[in-house]
């Protein structure tokens, strides 16, 4: 077998000027909030709904989306070390964000603006996972740019060999999700525009809920250890916050339903 080992050494800083530097991650991050808010735009546009509330929305989701995902990190995986340093959890420069995190984060933003807005929270989850899907595309690969959240050793031909961490080929595991997080933004973009699957209250929340975290689960078994407490773990720290988003989404999917969701 042919080795097509990739050295994958790119430099996480785009540019630098005056000690302040912009990185591929924090671009990658932004592309993601910048596309969905288009993709919105035209959902909102389409079901006739202001240009005003969809930038609260945008609010509701930046705020949900960083503080959920770093509260997540630092209490899901490194909780000693928080609790005994916790203005490091304002320290967003060091990195440590987690996706299970943001998820809860952005569950509850949406929830406060479904209050806020009176309207149902069925129709904004329904909508936003479209976008949410996609801002995953944008995040993992911005982790690719960081050479970080790699996969496990492997010796497939197309393995990676992150320069920066050892010498050994690995699973470029952040392609695999970013790839997989693209093709559910796209089966959630065909459901609502095509077959009109958010007129079923949920559906298309619960398509990904199966598709995102079904998938996260699954690759956690050829992923590398985030921190050390994983490596005793029978199952490690993503997989198990992954079982109850998996469960939800097979309910919100299998549930019968005649309703049509009203705004």
């Amino acid at each position: 077998m042919i080795s097509l080992f990739i050295h994958w050494h790119p430099n996480p800083e785009i540019f630098n000027i005056g000690g302040f530097g912009i990185r591929w991650y924090g671009l990658l991050f932004a592309m993601g909030f910048l596309f969905g808010y288009i993709i919105m735009q035209k959902i909102f546009q389409r079901e006739q709904i202001p240009q005003k509330t969809l930038d609260r929305l945008s609010i509701y989701m930046l705020i949900g989306t960083v503080v959920g995902a770093r509260l997540g990190h630092c209490f899901f995986y490194e909780p000693a070390y928080y609790i005994s340093h916790p203005f490091e959890i304002l320290n967003l420069r060091q990195g440590g964000l987690a996706s299970h995190g943001a998820a809860i984060g952005i569950l509850l933003s949406l929830w406060f603006f479904s209050q806020k807005e009176k309207k149902p929270f069925s129709w904004i989850v329904d909508r936003i996972v479209i976008v949410v899907a996609l801002a995953g595309f944008f995040i993992r690969m911005g982790n690719l740019m960081n050479s970080e959240i790699y996969g496990a050793i492997t010796n497939v031909p197309w393995a990676f060999i992150f320069d920066n961490v050892d010498n050994n080929p690995r699973h470029p595991s952040q392609i695999y999700e970013s790839l997989t997080y693209l093709l559910l933004f796209a089966l959630l973009f065909w459901m609502y525009f095509k077959r009109n699957a958010s007129e079923k209250p949920y559906l298309l929340f619960g398509v990904f809920l199966i598709g995102c975290f079904g998938f996260r689960f699954l690759v956690e078994f050829i992923k590398d250890v985030q921190v050390d407490f994983e490596r005793n773990m029978f199952l490690y720290m993503g997989q198990w916050l992954s079982i109850p988003f998996i469960l939800a989404g097979i309910y919100f999917v299998t549930r019968k339903t005649n309703t049509t969701t009203k705004i």
